[in-house]
């Protein structure tokens, strides 16, 4: 039995966030500005935090029919599919980046130019939650993006494990609260990507590769 008081975070606002207890943390709307001007690219993504396991998972892209969904240790799913992320070398890799504009806009233009330099492919859709389901669902290698919040991210890390990929510690220095960079991708692009992006290095080296 879960513990402590429930609480909720989002993007739309909630009740104060836990130390230790159970957490679900909701965004309502991930996709925004697709939403506003008629584009499908777009969904709910709600997960679930028990103490400080990510347990649950779930993404809602209602114009696509689609519902992805994954339990901690019981797998991930697209619709009744299981779903297995797809390995590729790094010169057939699809990396989606994701903007924020809590960076400046020169660290994303070097990151987009340190992608392409690998080989890669990059593409950019507008959701970063639906980005990372597809990454678990095989239709893209990777996801990265250099600041993120928890809302927008949790469900598909989840799924992306679940799935056999990698993630980095998305949750490491207050990401919860604050938001962090994440990348997850295929396990065999791991080394490739982190040491284009810099995600899932040390803190310091990371700062001095976006900066």
């Amino acid at each position: 039995m879960l513990e402590g008081p429930l609480g909720l975070a989002g993007e739309e606002g909630g009740g104060a966030v836990p130390a230790d207890g159970p957490l679900w943390i909701l965004d309502p709307i991930d996709g925004t500005a697709n939403f506003a001007h008629g584009i499908p690219h777009f969904c709910v993504s709600i997960a679930f935090m028990a103490g400080a396991e990510l347990a649950l998972g779930a993404i809602g892209a209602p114009m696509y029919g689609e519902l992805y969904r994954a339990r901690l240790g019981r797998g991930a799913f697209l619709n009744e599919r299981a779903m297995r992320v797809a390995d590729a070398g790094i010169k057939q890799a699809v990396v989606e980046l994701g903007w924020s504009s809590r960076r400046p806009v020169r660290a994303y233009t070097a990151l987009v130019e340190r992608i392409l330099a690998t080989g890669a492919t990059f593409l950019r859709a507008g959701s970063g939650a639906l980005g990372l389901a597809y990454v678990a669902a095989g239709r893209t290698h990777g996801y990265c993006e250099l600041h993120i919040n928890s809302w927008d991210t949790l469900a598909g890390l989840l799924m992306v494990r679940e799935a056999g990929g990698w993630t980095n510690d998305f949750l490491g220095s207050d990401g919860l609260t604050r938001g962090n960079a994440v990348l997850a991708c295929a396990p065999g692009l791991k080394d490739a990507l982190v040491a284009a992006t810099g995600v899932g290095q040390v803190n310091e080296k990371l700062e001095r590769r976006i900066s």
